[in-house]
């Protein structure tokens, strides 16, 4: 009796001291003492950042919010990364459990017919009077395995990892989806208004051929400059199809984007309703790690094979399992429901280690610290991609800013070009030449001051999503 209590507190002892051992440390973020202070672009530091900025706030137009809304309802990647979120929390869940015993209920009847000749029928025949042995059992058994060197407590630490980088990567596809939205929608208006410029070229073009005609009726122009005149106005003509082909295949790439099939759009904002803000605050790159859902899920990848590191270390070491047995046993049916004669209980208890699979584990364990390893250089370089997202779009931002004042004065002076050309035309002062190449270079004017402005919209959009925003 003595010597049983000695073992049961000897088990005790060894399970609390399993407990509260960990062979792996815990998780700590890799050092980035290479980050910079500031974004490249920036003038000044402040922790106030647009990726805090929800994206009802951020993009205020109605017609946006509506297809924004409809993509995070309806984008089938955003609807996949959710039931992966849901799978991995079920998984977390069943974790949680690692922690509790195994329970089998068990449920047996067996009927042996020893054979007269055997020696277990003899021995049956002479010690119990017959041939044969029934056994009848009902029970639970129970296997449980202490934490010894915390490697339960890891494999829960991977699986809550693994639910918490789901969740990241829903963000990221998030902040994509409303990104990718903004920018179609965007480029949407500049078809438009590019379409618009066609139809107004093409109405001028128009005129200027019907004055062609009248010069040559009265002897002023050739057949040569009304075939000119009437070439240029084709080449406008060629565009006005290709516009409406893109505003339709761009149409249904949004309605792809919010999980719809191909159709139209209705807009009802202009190009010329949107500006970009003066003040765009961006942050700290310090603060990109915790913003940015992919760097963020970069992060999380450093969890779990920091976790992983310690379940293969501590597979290396001793591991203490308890099973133990109870319920009702007898040899015949009759007395099996009696108790407390047919109860029965038994309790084991055991520590192994590993001998001839150690090289094995150790191999193991090798890999994953250099997996891990492999997580820590991913991460830095998702930081430093996205820092280098954010200081793109800066100088984006800030360069097309210039361009669409250069573009706006030129395409004034064009303007004004066209003009004076057409008044020198009808004088008899300039020739059709001059009057052709003034139109087609205020057209591009034109054509290249919609497409700035919208690039430069675009890159707004670039610079909310480089910075983290998007997913609130």
């Amino acid at each position: 009796m003595k010597n049983r209590n000695r073992t049961g507190y000897l088990l005790l002892f060894t399970t609390a001291f399993a407990l509260s051992c960990k062979v792996s440390k815990d998780y700590q973020r890799p050092a980035l003492s290479d980050l910079p202070k500031q974004f490249r672009g920036t003038t000044y530091s402040d922790t106030s950042s647009i990726a805090n900025i929800e994206w009802k706030t951020f993009f205020t137009d109605t017609s946006l919010q509506s297809l924004i809304a409809k993509g995070i309802a309806y984008n089938n990647d955003l609807q996949l990364a959710i039931k992966r979120i849901d799978v991995a929390q079920l998984q977390a869940k069943q974790a949680k459990l690692l922690w509790l015993p195994q329970i089998d209920a068990q449920i047996t009847g067996q009927y042996d017919r020893m054979s007269g000749n055997s020696f277990n029928g003899l021995s049956t025949q002479s010690f119990l009077n017959t041939n044969h042995i029934e056994d009848y059992v009902v029970g639970l058994d129970l296997s449980w395995e202490a934490d010894i060197w915390g490697k339960i407590s890891r494999q829960k630490e991977a699986a809550l990892d693994t639910y918490l980088q789901t969740y990241e990567a829903k963000k990221a596809v998030q902040t994509e989806v409303v990104a990718d939205i903004a920018s179609g929608f965007y480029n949407l208006l500049m078809l438009d208004k590019q379409l618009a410029i066609a139809k107004s070229n093409l109405l001028l073009s128009d005129s200027t051929l019907r004055l062609t005609r009248l010069l040559k009726d009265a002897g002023e122009a050739t057949l040569l400059s009304i075939e000119q005149t009437e070439a240029q106005r084709q080449s406008v003509a060629l565009l006005v199809p290709q516009l409406e082909q893109s505003i339709i295949l761009q149409e249904n790439s949004l309605q792809l984007l919010t999980g719809q099939y191909p159709d139209s759009i209705a807009v009802h904002a202009q190009l010329a309703d949107f500006s970009v803000p003066e003040n765009l605050p961006v942050g700290l790159p310090a603060a990109i790690v915790s913003n940015r859902p992919d760097v963020r899920s970069a992060e999380i990848d450093v969890m779990i094979a920091n976790a992983k590191v310690g379940i293969a270390q501590s597979y290396m070491y001793p591991s203490l399992t308890i099973d133990a047995a109870a319920g009702l046993e007898s040899f015949k049916a009759s007395n099996w429901f009696n108790i407390p004669g047919s109860l029965f209980g038994i309790v084991t208890g055991g520590i192994a280690q590993p001998i001839f699979d150690h090289k094995q584990l150790k191999t193991n364990y090798q890999v994953a610290k250099l997996q891990r390893d492999q997580s820590v250089i991913q991460f830095r370089q998702s930081v430093l991609n996205a820092v280098t997202d954010v200081s793109n779009a800066l100088v984006s931002v800030d360069k097309l800013k210039e361009e669409e004042q250069i573009a706006n004065a030129e395409t004034t002076t064009l303007h004004q070009a066209i003009s004076n050309s057409l008044l020198l035309y009808k004088s008899d002062m300039a020739n059709y030449l001059d009057v052709i190449t003034a139109q087609s270079s205020a057209l591009q004017a034109e054509l290249n001051l919609a497409a700035i402005r919208s690039r430069e919209l675009m890159a707004v959009v670039e610079l909310y999503r480089s910075v983290g925003g998007g997913w609130k």
